[in-house]
């Protein structure tokens, strides 16, 4: 069989400029390796190998790749000693992804992804054309999800025509402010200083912190200057980084909505695009860490049932922004703006105590173990700095949780918030309910607590809802969906 007959097709052919360089930064380590032995040697056989070998595995991959969209199902066939074909029918696709790094996007080719929902997250399993150009790519996404969908045009099979796109947000790069109150800085931060520490010790330099070198309160004035000087640069580095890759992941981001899908477009070197149906939205979750909340910001993502949780960032919807703006996506998504800023029920007094014993407990302990540190161990008054901000610290992120925690049932859908630094608010279309779960620890049972979970396909495919009463639980499950769990209910 040849291509012109059973519908098979190559790749793009410019992929054979791409595959060879993505060989070559694969497999970098030996190749240095290789050219350093070379060098050492005298030999230039062992350089022209060295450069040889990863672009002819990149021609190979590019000649022994083929893909076709036949009988219901999209086909990819790779491989030449060991070859793999993957097939998925047309009615499984869930999500369909374009990604263009920037090779790619100064060839003008697109990676397709093509999403089922399945739980494997091995590579191998994955179904990416890699790379087709960007028509082609934004041709076969259309096809593949209106030969899912019913056509809109009626029934003389005849489509109709396209509907118009109505764009629900887009990104303000000022924005970017809200960066540095997030845990990406540090994230990166600490990646960097991990190299450096990891490069250290491949140089042989010893690098330790002693007891003894901590400052004191007997640190003169100008190396108190000098700490605080060095708190301010690290502060400036992160906040530097966390806008960085705000910028790099969001750059451009423009979410827009037509009937049946939603479609969100974001990316500064690397561009992505995803197309989430409407149907596969089971709700939304607003995050509210603390430092966004101060700031009076948060960020939003989809609970998308059938997503590929492979790749990190898939359902976000809203990077940091402004609290309102966050909100008001959220609405437009899940249809209404109720369930993001109804009132929440509270949990009661046990819940309360709860909140309150469980953060205690731990700070009393911390608090004990600076004292002993401090009367113990050469470490002046650090221990006892510790000891007193435990308890007061504890204190603010109990108040702070108890008044979080709540839930709701608005307009069909379950509401669920709980949290103080990483607080969101989850909402989630009582629809897309399958199951629940009752769950309770033996201090739970004591306090006439449980943690109810709802069991769904999308997201996590749970929603919390801690500590809440025993027979309000059972209701709430039972008024979110009716018939449910009527068995279990005492007539």
């Amino acid at each position: 069989m040849n291509g012109e007959t059973d519908g098979w097709q190559r790749l793009d052919r410019r992929m054979l400029l791409v595959n060879p360089l993505q060989e070559l930064v694969k497999f970098l380590p030996a190749l240095l390796g290789l050219l350093v032995a070379g060098t050492a040697i005298g030999g230039r056989g062992w350089q022209l190998l060295a450069v040889a070998v990863p672009v002819l595995l990149g021609v190979v991959r590019y000649l022994t790749t083929r893909f076709r969209v036949a009988e219901g199902r999209v086909e990819l066939r790779r491989g030449l000693l060991n070859r793999r074909t993957l097939a998925v029918p047309v009615d499984r696709v869930r999500t369909v992804d374009l990604t263009a790094g920037p090779v790619h996007r100064l060839l003008g080719l697109v990676t397709v992804r093509i999403g089922t929902g399945t739980a494997s997250s091995r590579e191998e399993d994955a179904l990416d054309l890699d790379g087709l150009p960007g028509a082609t790519a934004r041709t076969l996404r259309a096809a593949l999800l209106r030969a899912r969908d019913p056509l809109p045009g009626g029934t003389d099979g005849v489509p109709g025509p396209a509907p118009t796109a109505h764009t629900v947000l887009r990104l303000d790069p000022a924005w970017a402010r809200y960066a540095p109150l997030t845990g990406t800085g540090l994230v990166l931060l600490a990646g960097v200083v991990g190299g450096a520490f990891q490069l250290a010790t491949t140089l042989g330099l010893e690098l330790s912190l002693r007891a003894e070198d901590l400052p004191g309160t007997d640190l003169p004035v100008a190396g108190w200057l000098a700490v605080v000087a060095g708190l301010v640069v690290v502060l400036l580095v992160v906040s530097a980084l966390a806008v960085a890759a705000y910028l790099l992941t969001s750059w451009g981001l423009v979410l827009t909505h037509r009937p049946g899908a939603w479609h969100l477009v974001r990316g500064l070197l690397t561009t992505r695009e995803t197309t989430l149906d409407d149907d596969r939205v089971a709700g939304v979750v607003l995050h509210e860490p603390a430092g966004l909340r101060l700031a009076g910001a948060a960020h939003l993502s989809a609970i998308v049932t059938g997503l590929d949780r492979s790749r990190p960032g898939s359902a976000t919807l809203v990077p940091p922004a402004p609290t309102a703006v966050a909100a008001g996506v959220g609405g437009e998504v899940v249809g209404t703006s109720a369930p993001l800023s109804a009132p929440l029920v509270a949990h009661g007094p046990a819940a309360t105590r709860r909140r309150w014993s469980r953060a205690l407990g731990p700070a009393a302990l911390v608090a004990g173990l600076g004292v002993v540190a401090w009367l113990a161990l050469p470490v002046g008054r650090w221990g006892l700095t510790l000891a007193v901000l435990a308890l007061p610290v504890a204190a603010v992120l109990a108040h702070d949780r108890s008044r979080a925690l709540g839930h709701a049932l608005v307009e069909g859908h379950l509401v669920a918030r709980s949290g103080s630094l990483t607080r969101a608010r989850e909402v989630l279309a009582t629809r897309h309910v399958i199951g629940w779960t009752f769950r309770d620890t033996v201090i739970q049972r004591r306090a006439g607590l449980l943690t109810l979970t709802a069991t769904t396909a999308g997201g996590d495919q749970q929603v919390t809802v801690p500590d809440v009463p025993r027979g309000r639980a059972v209701h709430l499950a039972d008024d979110a969906v009716p018939g449910l769990l009527h068995q279990f209910l005492a007539p």
